[in-house]
């Protein structure tokens, strides 16, 4: 195991070991406990009773949060004709056809962000190894492949987050910044915890989120109380 720094295990002595805390209070602590000096990010894992194995048990979506993400999103969009200049307006960093699915399909990867007409599929479905693995495969049911290209591109430079649960069930995605006041990082979190709530497959047994932490980019883990599913923010 890695040695942690100074400052964080400064930051870990303040938060109980046998303690939950309530989602308003985890991002203060969070904000609180960032060992970094940088602006970090705010970060949150779930672990949900779910097998992602299974089809049906399969959690994945995207929401907007009410504050943003703190976080330009670099966007690629693979598109032709009067789309171009459509996803360009819209703030689209990278936007091409033919030979921007080249570029791709010799390993660049730099954005954050994928979308796609329908019209392009055929040919972005090819980069499915390369941005599969990356969570960057354009898709209908996160509203990446779309004929609306420049409305997807608003989307995301607006706070839109994609989360998808991986092989171990957990989910990860991020709510702001530590420059983010405490009630902003909160409605963030309710915003996304009500978005995955609402996606509880039906094949889900028990307590659906069994763990919860909120954590800074370089900072200790928080841990939420998974019963606290409805988020109160105060004025």
């Amino acid at each position: 195991m890695a040695k942690r720094s100074k400052a964080y295990r400064a930051a870990a002595e303040k938060i109980g070991q046998d303690s939950l805390y309530t989602p308003v209070e985890a991002v203060a602590l969070a904000k609180e406990t960032n060992p970094s000096k940088s602006d970090a990010t705010v970060e949150v894992a779930l672990r949900l009773s779910v097998d992602p194995r299974k089809a049906d048990q399969m959690v994945r979506g995207t929401v907007n949060l009410p504050h943003g993400t703190g976080k330009t999103a670099r966007v690629v969009v693979f598109t032709q004709g009067d789309n171009v200049a459509k996803a360009e307006a819209a703030g689209a960093d990278f936007v091409g056809g033919d030979e921007l699915i080249a570029k791709v399909a010799e390993g660049w990867t730099d954005f954050d962000a994928a979308v796609a007409s329908p019209d392009m599929m055929g040919k972005v479905g090819r980069l499915g190894k390369i941005l599969g693995p990356r969570n960057l495969m354009p898709n209908p049911k996160t509203g990446t492949v779309t004929p609306d290209v420049a409305k997807a591109v608003t989307d995301i430079k607006g706070g839109k987050i994609d989360f998808r649960v991986d092989k171990h069930s957990n989910l990860h995605f991020i709510i702001g910044k530590t420059s983010f006041e405490e009630k902003q990082l909160a409605e963030n979190y309710a915003a996304a915890l009500e978005e995955i709530l609402r996606l509880k497959p039906s094949a889900s047994k028990g307590r659906y989120i069994q763990k919860a932490t909120v954590s800074t980019t370089f900072g200790p883990g928080i841990p939420v109380d998974p019963n606290v599913t409805k988020v109160v923010v105060g004025e």
